[in-house]
């Protein structure tokens, strides 16, 4: 099942940068693991945000949420989840 998200990240302003970067390195480590087993797909920089827009691959809904909720980032992010079905005249 396919989901695309747009993620805006909300970070507090009174976090420790310490903080900050350690869990922007977790992030990213995770999300390149995520790539590499293709359950994320497509990750895209919104320019001029700190946001994203990403495309997902995942077994269902429970598996999407357990995926996006590991993400160290997940209680910081503000998520906008679209869920996608396959179109009628889309080529193969």
């Amino acid at each position: 099942m396919l989901f695309c998200t747009i993620m805006t990240v909300k970070i507090p302003p009174d976090m420790p940068a310490d903080q900050l970067k350690a869990i922007r390195e977790a992030e990213t480590t995770l999300a390149q693991e995520y790539q590499r087993a293709g359950k994320l797909r497509h990750l895209w920089r919104v320019a001029g945000r700190t946001a994203n827009v990403s495309l997902w691959e995942c077994v269902d809904a429970d598996d999407f949420h357990a995926t996006v909720s590991a993400l160290p980032l997940f209680p910081y992010l503000e998520i906008d989840v679209i869920p996608l079905a396959r179109h009628p005249s889309a080529l193969a």
